[in-house]
């Protein structure tokens, strides 16, 4: 379970990270970085939940909803 657990963990920081990148980037790929900060966001929501840290959970409900904002503006 911990290695599933720091596997979500870690998806969900490198999906966000490039999440980020590409939007800051400004070249075009804002569409496949909101998909990004949505998968990110049920990565690390889903570690939230399992381990515990309701707080990061709430804030990724967050994420997620800026997510689907982003890709349903870009489409």
């Amino acid at each position: 379970m911990t290695m599933n657990l720091k596997v979500l963990e870690w998806f969900g920081v490198i999906t966000a990270i490039a999440y980020s990148l590409f939007v800051a980037s400004n070249v075009g790929l804002e569409f496949l970085g909101f998909v990004l900060l949505f998968i990110s966001a049920m990565s690390i929501g889903a570690w939230a939940y399992l381990g515990g840290h309701r707080g990061i959970l709430l804030l990724q409900f967050f994420y997620a909803a800026a997510g689907l904002i982003g890709m349903v503006r870009w489409f």
